[in-house]
Protein backbone atom coordinates (compact mmCIF):
# COMPACT_ATOMS: atom_id res chain seq x y z
CA UNK A 1 0.00 0.00 0.00
CA UNK A 2 0.98 3.59 -0.33
CA UNK A 3 0.18 6.39 1.66
CA UNK A 4 -0.36 10.00 -0.01
CA UNK A 5 -1.70 12.43 2.48
CA UNK A 6 -5.21 11.01 3.25
CA UNK A 7 -5.40 9.01 0.33
CA UNK A 8 -4.30 5.43 0.10
CA UNK A 9 -3.52 3.37 -3.09
CA UNK A 10 -3.35 -0.60 -3.11
CA UNK A 11 -1.48 -2.41 -6.00
CA UNK A 12 -3.95 -3.08 -9.09
CA UNK A 13 -2.51 -5.29 -11.61
CA UNK A 14 -2.49 -4.27 -15.78
CA UNK A 15 -5.84 -5.15 -17.35
CA UNK A 16 -3.23 -5.97 -20.59
CA UNK A 17 0.24 -5.92 -21.80
CA UNK A 18 -0.78 -2.73 -23.72
CA UNK A 19 -1.70 -0.70 -20.56
CA UNK A 20 1.79 -1.61 -19.44
CA UNK A 21 3.61 -0.28 -22.74
CA UNK A 22 1.38 3.12 -22.62
CA UNK A 23 2.77 3.62 -18.86
CA UNK A 24 6.21 3.00 -20.33
CA UNK A 25 5.38 5.37 -23.40
CA UNK A 26 4.42 7.84 -20.91
CA UNK A 27 7.24 8.01 -18.52
CA UNK A 28 10.17 6.86 -21.02
CA UNK A 29 12.53 9.98 -19.72
CA UNK A 30 12.29 8.37 -16.45
CA UNK A 31 13.41 4.40 -17.58
CA UNK A 32 15.92 5.47 -19.93
CA UNK A 33 16.92 9.39 -18.94
CA UNK A 34 16.18 12.89 -19.61
CA UNK A 35 17.49 13.51 -23.01
CA UNK A 36 16.85 10.09 -24.52
CA UNK A 37 14.13 9.54 -27.14
CA UNK A 38 11.57 6.59 -27.14
CA UNK A 39 10.67 5.58 -30.23
CA UNK A 40 7.49 3.67 -31.87
CA UNK A 41 7.09 0.51 -32.56
CA UNK A 42 8.41 -1.00 -35.81
CA UNK A 43 8.77 -4.57 -37.61
CA UNK A 44 12.64 -5.66 -37.63
CA UNK A 45 13.85 -8.56 -39.21
CA UNK A 46 16.79 -11.51 -39.03
CA UNK A 47 18.76 -12.19 -41.85
CA UNK A 48 16.81 -14.78 -42.65
CA UNK A 49 13.52 -13.16 -42.90
CA UNK A 50 11.51 -13.69 -39.65
CA UNK A 51 9.71 -10.34 -38.42
CA UNK A 52 9.84 -8.73 -34.85
CA UNK A 53 8.05 -6.10 -33.33
CA UNK A 54 9.70 -4.92 -29.85
CA UNK A 55 7.61 -2.37 -28.32
CA UNK A 56 10.10 0.19 -29.04
CA UNK A 57 13.37 1.20 -28.85
CA UNK A 58 14.47 4.06 -26.70
CA UNK A 59 18.13 6.01 -27.94
CA UNK A 60 19.66 8.04 -24.57
CA UNK A 61 21.69 10.86 -26.17
CA UNK A 62 23.63 11.88 -23.47
CA UNK A 63 24.79 8.41 -22.51
CA UNK A 64 25.16 7.30 -26.16
CA UNK A 65 23.29 4.19 -25.54
CA UNK A 66 20.53 2.46 -27.24
CA UNK A 67 17.35 0.41 -25.90
CA UNK A 68 15.38 -2.45 -27.50
CA UNK A 69 12.49 -2.37 -25.54
CA UNK A 70 9.79 -5.13 -24.21
CA UNK A 71 7.48 -4.64 -22.49
CA UNK A 72 6.14 -7.79 -20.77
CA UNK A 73 3.45 -8.98 -17.87
CA UNK A 74 5.24 -11.30 -15.27
CA UNK A 75 2.54 -14.22 -16.19
CA UNK A 76 3.87 -14.24 -19.97
CA UNK A 77 6.40 -17.65 -20.13
CA UNK A 78 10.08 -17.06 -19.68
CA UNK A 79 10.78 -19.67 -21.81
CA UNK A 80 7.88 -19.61 -24.41
CA UNK A 81 7.18 -16.35 -24.94
CA UNK A 82 9.80 -14.01 -23.38
CA UNK A 83 13.16 -15.60 -23.97
CA UNK A 84 12.25 -16.58 -28.04
CA UNK A 85 10.89 -13.11 -28.79
CA UNK A 86 13.95 -11.37 -27.36
CA UNK A 87 16.34 -13.03 -28.78
CA UNK A 88 14.51 -12.82 -32.38
CA UNK A 89 14.62 -8.88 -31.59
CA UNK A 90 18.07 -9.15 -30.68
CA UNK A 91 19.17 -10.75 -33.69
CA UNK A 92 16.90 -8.66 -35.95
CA UNK A 93 18.58 -5.36 -34.09
CA UNK A 94 22.28 -6.34 -35.62
CA UNK A 95 20.95 -6.09 -39.47
CA UNK A 96 22.34 -3.26 -40.87
CA UNK A 97 18.68 -2.54 -42.62
CA UNK A 98 17.24 -2.32 -38.91
CA UNK A 99 19.88 0.31 -37.83
CA UNK A 100 18.53 2.17 -40.65
CA UNK A 101 14.82 2.00 -39.72
CA UNK A 102 15.72 3.33 -36.42
CA UNK A 103 18.10 6.39 -37.95
CA UNK A 104 15.28 6.84 -40.04
CA UNK A 105 12.57 6.98 -37.34
CA UNK A 106 14.43 8.76 -34.52
CA UNK A 107 15.39 11.56 -37.93
CA UNK A 108 11.63 11.78 -38.51
CA UNK A 109 10.91 12.06 -34.77
CA UNK A 110 13.38 14.92 -34.89
CA UNK A 111 12.13 16.92 -37.40
CA UNK A 112 8.72 16.10 -36.29
CA UNK A 113 8.70 16.78 -32.73
CA UNK A 114 9.78 20.15 -30.99
CA UNK A 115 10.76 18.22 -27.86
CA UNK A 116 13.06 16.19 -29.59
CA UNK A 117 14.82 19.00 -31.31
CA UNK A 118 15.85 20.67 -28.30
CA UNK A 119 16.79 17.84 -26.84
CA UNK A 120 19.30 17.85 -29.30
CA UNK A 121 20.38 21.19 -29.28
CA UNK A 122 20.49 21.00 -25.24
CA UNK A 123 23.69 18.80 -26.08
CA UNK A 124 25.02 21.29 -28.93
CA UNK A 125 23.96 18.79 -31.76
CA UNK A 126 23.47 20.82 -35.15
CA UNK A 127 20.77 19.54 -37.03
CA UNK A 128 23.28 18.61 -40.00
CA UNK A 129 25.18 15.60 -37.46
CA UNK A 130 22.04 14.20 -36.04
CA UNK A 131 21.74 11.68 -38.57
CA UNK A 132 25.50 10.72 -37.94
CA UNK A 133 25.00 10.69 -33.60
CA UNK A 134 22.19 7.95 -34.17
CA UNK A 135 24.36 5.81 -36.21
CA UNK A 136 27.08 6.25 -34.08
CA UNK A 137 24.76 5.48 -30.90
CA UNK A 138 23.54 2.13 -32.92
CA UNK A 139 27.01 0.69 -33.73
CA UNK A 140 27.25 -0.36 -30.14
CA UNK A 141 24.80 -3.23 -28.61
CA UNK A 142 22.03 -2.56 -27.52
CA UNK A 143 20.58 -2.77 -23.81
CA UNK A 144 17.57 -5.21 -23.57
CA UNK A 145 15.05 -3.17 -21.77
CA UNK A 146 12.13 -5.82 -19.95
CA UNK A 147 9.36 -3.30 -17.82
CA UNK A 148 7.60 -6.22 -16.44
CA UNK A 149 5.37 -6.15 -13.47
CA UNK A 150 6.69 -9.01 -11.86
CA UNK A 151 10.24 -10.64 -11.57
CA UNK A 152 10.85 -14.34 -11.37
CA UNK A 153 13.87 -16.13 -11.09
CA UNK A 154 13.62 -17.71 -14.29
CA UNK A 155 13.62 -14.10 -15.82
CA UNK A 156 16.11 -13.13 -13.65
CA UNK A 157 18.54 -16.04 -14.68
CA UNK A 158 17.86 -16.02 -17.90
CA UNK A 159 18.97 -12.30 -18.20
CA UNK A 160 22.16 -13.44 -16.95
CA UNK A 161 22.96 -15.93 -19.66
CA UNK A 162 22.76 -13.19 -22.46
CA UNK A 163 25.88 -11.29 -24.05
CA UNK A 164 23.62 -8.13 -23.97
CA UNK A 165 23.13 -5.86 -20.99
CA UNK A 166 19.70 -6.40 -19.63
CA UNK A 167 17.77 -4.10 -17.63
CA UNK A 168 14.88 -5.18 -15.72
CA UNK A 169 12.44 -2.74 -14.63
CA UNK A 170 9.66 -3.28 -12.40
CA UNK A 171 6.80 -1.44 -12.82
CA UNK A 172 3.59 -1.37 -10.60
CA UNK A 173 0.25 -0.14 -10.86
CA UNK A 174 -1.11 1.50 -8.03
CA UNK A 175 -5.23 2.39 -7.82
CA UNK A 176 -6.62 5.19 -5.20
CA UNK A 177 -8.29 2.55 -2.32
CA UNK A 178 -11.68 2.04 -2.62
CA UNK A 179 -11.72 4.47 -5.85
CA UNK A 180 -10.33 1.86 -8.67
CA UNK A 181 -11.56 4.28 -11.73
Amino acid sequence: MLLFKETKFIKSPFKSEAELENVIVQNYEYLFGPSSLYLPKAKIRTADGGGTIPDGFAIDISQRKWYLVEAELVHHSVWNHIAPQVTKQILASQQTVTRRIIIDLAVDQYRSDLATKEKFEELGIAEINVRQIIGDILETDPIIGVPIDGITNDLRDWAKTLKYNVKLWLVNKFVEFNNPD
